[in-house]
């Protein structure tokens, strides 16, 4: 992986805080990254060449006016306000190479002096256990601050921790393995025969977290349960989350509407254009 400056642009040493999307099912992780950099209005310092990204290149998705700004696989943008550099992921991961992505990524942020990551992401709503929406929509949390994944400050918000995680199971295991420079995974370890309980660790937020634990940095993890469709409202769930884990005012926002966010500029095409009205 190779870090490319804008002309002029530098990385911010105060931003001690990385956060980033990890793909899954709604592109939420994705969604809240966008309302993050549009609403802080964070500056593009530059983009990573990552070759286990799938390469895709479109418009500039905060902006309308026309000015030939691109937008790549792999963006960072810094909040100085905030302390924080966002990484914006545009396209999946090659299939197979999800851990040396995690290892590449993870060795950037050590390299770049940070220090807490957050990392942002979604699961299937059919795989959510007791379920209870009478306080609405529920963040999951998981934390490397112990061993057994749990944090007092996500706690202290009423924040569960992830629902099955266990640090002993197999495919927890063969992570930490994969994610320890040298170590030398068990070579009869199959992710062809995945059990239920090797469906947390089997997603791509999984093996980021260990990759990021792995490089001796704090790592929390926000997670939220959803299904395919409009995910627009778990997009603000998992962002209002971040900000409240940040310990962000509202004054840091620049928005006009509820909460001060601005909403990105590409979220207009989210679901493609209206019917044409003729049609009927």
């Amino acid at each position: 992986m190779e870090f490319y400056l804008e002309e002029g642009k530098q990385l911010n040493p105060n931003c001690s805080t990385l956060v980033l999307p990890a793909l899954s099912i709604g592109n939420v992780g994705q969604l809240a990254v966008d309302l993050l950099i549009s609403s802080l209005k964070a500056e593009k310092i530059g983009y990573l060449d990552e070759p286990n990204v799938l390469p895709c290149v479109g418009n500039d998705a905060y902006s309308p006016s026309p000015v030939g700004k691109l937008a790549l696989p792999l963006e960072a943008y810094d909040s100085s306000s905030s302390a924080m550099t966002l990484v914006q992921q545009r396209s999946p991961v090659v299939k197979g190479m999800t851990i040396e992505y995690a290892k590449n990524i993870a060795s950037f942020a050590a390299a770049n002096g940070k220090n807490h990551v957050i990392i942002l992401s979604s699961l299937d709503f059919g795989r959510w256990k007791n379920i209870d929406m009478s306080s609405g929509l529920q963040i999951y949390y998981l934390s490397s601050s112990n061993v057994d994944g749990t944090d007092t400050n996500c706690e202290t918000r009423g924040w569960n921790r992830l629902q099955d995680y266990n640090p002993a199971q197999r495919t927890w295991k063969y992570l930490d393995a994969l994610a320890e420079q040298g170590s030398v995974p068990d070579e009869d370890f199959s992710f062809e025969e995945l059990e239920d309980e090797d469906y947390y660790p089997s997603l791509p937020f999984a093996a980021l977290f260990s990759c990021f634990k792995a490089k001796g940095l704090k790592v929390t993890c926000l997670l939220c349960y959803c299904s395919e469709g409009d995910n627009i409202p778990e997009a603000f769930h998992l962002a209002e989350a971040t900000s409240k884990l940040m310990g962000l005012s509202q004054n840091e926002f620049h928005g006009n509407g509820a909460g001060n966010w601005i909403i990105p500029f590409s979220w207009q095409s989210v679901y493609g254009p209206p019917p044409e009205m003729t049609l009927f």
